[in-house]
């Protein structure tokens, strides 16, 4: 197949299809929404991210936001822990807890809180912040997510206490840089939310600020941009993950590690100028138009959906919520550094 075409914009006709008054629903069958799945904070704390990252939302995206917003806010426990999935019905089907999605919802609460479209919004999506973050959650990778949103919101209340101890426990919790140079990453194999664990370090590094933190989080991205690099284009960790000396490429990419390291490298551009991280950025995109192991096309032009994975032979046709928002958030970051065409 040939690369798909650049957009000049964002297209958010499928994400608006995935959602209802209620949240956005989770999983579709090709283009049509499985509203028997229900809905899971996951993923509607990534849309509220993308929704505030847009400038200047149109009225129709100002109300999805608006939505993300208040399910977001209701997934909040009274001690900090949240709620993850809901029935159709609107039923919780799960307990509160402090797995990825409270990290995921601290992350769309903190972005909120800095730059949603209007100030109400801003003003309980700050108040949502304040009681999720007085709790920690044991796990490295849901941190990680969590400092991404204080990260967000120190960058324009630099005095919100709440967001920087929250910044300082993640580095904490994502641990320093294995002793190895030809492994540096800070655990045996990647995983999954790789570029989010590298972002998390460089807004620590320059907001606390910390000097050795943000070099050790260049080393990572470099790391990183490097060993997902293949035949001059992003072959990033597949779902089985990737450890030393693994075969590449490897299948069933999911197209949210291709936004994970499109953010941190347009993280590291913004705060380094260095144009390695937006060549980093450019790579990304390509990614979804088709410079990938499978010379394929990851999304559909006309309506902005997605495709839920890169297989061998052609992509996983399903566009769900999380493939959706990781194609409009690098779709973003293109746009911004005048990727598109």
């Amino acid at each position: 197949m040939s690369a798909a075409p650049t957009r000049a914009t964002p297209v958010f006709d499928h994400l608006t299809r995935l959602t209802d008054g209620r949240g956005l629903f989770e999983h579709a069958l090709h283009g049509e929404p499985r509203p028997e799945h229900g809905y899971c904070l996951d993923d509607v704390a990534r849309a509220l991210v993308v929704i505030c990252h847009e400038h200047d939302p149109s009225p129709a995206l100002r109300d999805l936001g608006r939505r993300y917003l208040e399910f977001t806010l209701a997934a909040v426990d009274a001690d900090g822990s949240c709620h993850n999935r809901m029935n159709v019905d609107g039923s919780w089907t799960d307990e509160p807890a402090r797995e990825d999605w409270w990290g995921r919802a601290l992350w769309g609460l903190g972005v909120a809180a800095a730059q949603a479209p209007t100030h109400a919004m801003r003003a309980r999506a700050l108040l949502g912040f304040r009681r999720a973050a007085r709790v920690r959650s044991p796990h490295p990778r849901a941190m990680a997510f969590a400092a991404l949103g204080a990260g967000e919101l120190l960058l324009n209340r630099t005095e919100e206490i709440s967001a920087e101890q929250l910044l300082r426990d993640a580095v904490l919790a994502i641990g320093p840089n294995s002793d190895d140079p030809a492994w540096p990453w800070p655990q045996p194999r990647l995983t999954y939310g790789n570029g989010s664990i590298v972002e998390a370090l460089l807004l620590a590094g320059a907001l606390l600020p910390e000097r050795v933190t943000l070099e050790r989080a260049l080393e990572l991205l470099d790391f990183l941009l490097d060993i997902e690099t293949h035949d001059g284009h992003l072959s990033v960790t597949p779902v089985g993950g990737r450890g030393p000396g693994d075969p590449m490429p490897g299948f069933d990419q999911q197209p949210i590690e291709v936004a994970a390291l499109a953010d941190a490298c347009a993280r590291a551009y913004d705060l380094t100028g260095d144009t390695r991280w937006r060549r980093g950025v450019a790579m990304a995109w390509a990614w979804f138009a088709g410079d990938n192991d499978s010379a394929t096309p990851m999304f559909d032009t006309d309506t902005g959906g997605g495709y839920d994975g890169l297989m061998q032979h052609g992509p996983n046709l399903n566009q769900g919520a999380e493939s959706t928002l990781a194609l409009l958030s690098t779709a973003q970051h293109a746009r911004h550094l005048d990727l598109l065409g």
